[in-house]
């Protein structure tokens, strides 16, 4: 009989699955979606950015609040408005109906990666072996989920229609939610208090923020929908510090900024994923609507990407053994800057055999970079507080991935030549994280971290 952990292990693997599978899955049926519901490249950004923005600008206080009412209760309440809003998406008659659903299906999934943790944490107890291999389980769910999505999304869309790819959450919804109720322990509940006001500010400032470059993209940065939009932006992230910082219980804590190694970690991992996103979601439009492929083709074009990102994760925990943080994170982000480089000049003639150097490079890069980067920043934090200051990096990184939609998917108006512009922009970016993992990010061995480095794998 399946012990509590090992049903405890599955439950929230599957959360996490879910979260990850959402996060790739929608990248290969865009051209399904847009033609479906008639809704152009703007609409798009914002079908892929409401669901990224929500998961970012929530996932903190999502942790906070199962902390304060119970993690189980948390994690269950938001795998059924998963799933509700799922059923939405498959089900949405108009591009707005489809982006109010998916904004629901990021507030969903900003409450499974933190209360899935808190409860794998219980179910581990004080068993630190027990835990190493729980949490390896649960970061292995979510890259299969990410590496499954475009093949899964692609098969789905040709042999049943674009609605299939949200109807799949269903019945792993459904399970996930049965499990969790009826097996699975609720973790300790804590007192303190909610930072609705940050939380608040956040939201206005990250949507703000996104919407303006998506809509500049159509409008132009003189008009005033975007001077407007960055001005609110400004004030919305202006405020945010100032409460923070004089809040008795922020949702970000601003003491963590102080040391370099975490301050640069939180900067390269907005740039990285800034770059990856945003790459991701030309790549899908540009496989469909410029090569002319199927939506299963464009996916398992796909599958050399996630299949790069899931052997860098394994191989970086090796080579943490024998080199620097500095080191492995300057190489890998160089790497995944030649790789996107690469890419640079493709046109719809290009085969995608002379594609394939940049499709492995630059997410073998990437994947080589995020173990070590969040190893080096949970190194810089008490263990007490580890959890929160990965929340942090995840929050950050997620909103990278939002606004590099928004930027990337602004430079697609101008067709093959945006997307060089947008692949160039992206390798001097990559080129900037490496220079700011070289100044700060600490010299230090971490080989004593490399358990730390294999579990905290990329999270999307």
């Amino acid at each position: 009989m399946p012990t509590k952990l090992t049903i405890t292990t599955i439950t929230t693997s599957l959360g996490f699955l879910l979260v990850q599978l959402d996060v790739s899955i929608v990248n290969v049926v865009l051209v399904s979606i847009g033609s479906g519901i008639r809704i152009g490249v703007t609409g798009l950004q914002w079908v892929v950015d409401s669901y990224a923005l929500t998961f970012a600008s929530l996932l903190l206080s999502a942790g906070a609040l199962g902390d304060r009412i119970g993690a189980r209760r948390v994690f269950v309440v938001g795998l059924l408005l998963f799933v509700v809003a799922s059923l939405g998406c498959a089900l949405a008659p108009s591009a707005a109906a489809l982006i109010a659903a998916r904004v629901l299906q990021g507030a969903g999934a900003s409450t499974l990666v933190p209360c899935s943790l808190a409860l794998l944490n219980r179910a581990c107890r004080d068993d630190a072996t027990e835990r190493a291999r729980a949490f390896s389980l649960w970061t292995a769910a979510g890259s299969i989920g990410h590496a499954l999505g475009p093949v899964l999304g692609g098969a789905l869309v040709t042999a049943f229609g674009r609605r299939s790819v949200f109807f799949v959450n269903l019945p792993l919804g459904a399970a996930g939610i049965w499990l969790a109720h009826c097996f699975v322990d609720e973790a300790p509940i804590h007192a303190g208090g909610t930072d609705l006001i940050g939380q608040g500010l956040a939201i206005l400032s990250l949507f703000c923020l996104t919407g303006t470059v998506i809509e500049a993209g159509v409008l132009g940065w003189s008009s005033p929908v975007a001077w407007t939009g960055l001005l609110l932006a400004a004030l919305g992230f202006c405020g945010f510090i100032v409460v923070e910082h004089r809040g008795a219980q922020p949702m970000l804590p601003l003491g963590f900024f102080r040391h370099p190694t975490f301050g640069a970690a939180t900067s390269v991992g907005f740039l990285l994923n800034l770059t990856l996103y945003g790459a991701l979601f030309v790549l899908g439009l540009y496989f469909q609507q410029i090569g002319h492929w199927s939506a299963a083709r464009s996916g398992i074009a796909l599958l050399a990407f996630a299949i790069a990102i899931f052997v860098a994760n394994v191989v970086a925990g090796r080579i943490a053994a024998i080199a620097t943080p500095r080191t492995i994170m300057t190489g890998g982000l160089l790497v995944a800057a030649f790789g996107i480089w690469l890419l640079r000049n493709i046109v719809p003639a290009t085969p995608y055999v002379a594609m394939l150097p940049g499709l492995i490079l630059l997410p073998l890069g990437i994947g080589l970079a995020v173990p070590v980067m969040t190893s080096s920043l949970l190194a810089t934090v008490p263990r007490a507080r580890a959890g929160v200051a990965s929340g942090v990096l995840n929050s950050v990184r997620q909103a990278g991935g939002a606004i590099g939609v928004a930027l990337f998917g602004a430079f697609l108006g101008d067709g093959v030549p945006g997307i060089t512009d947008a692949f160039m922009l992206g390798a001097f970016l990559l080129v900037v994280a490496a220079a700011v993992a070289t100044c700060f990010i600490a010299e230090g061995r971490v080989a004593m971290l490399r358990g730390v480095a294999r579990n905290a794998a990329d999270h999307g």
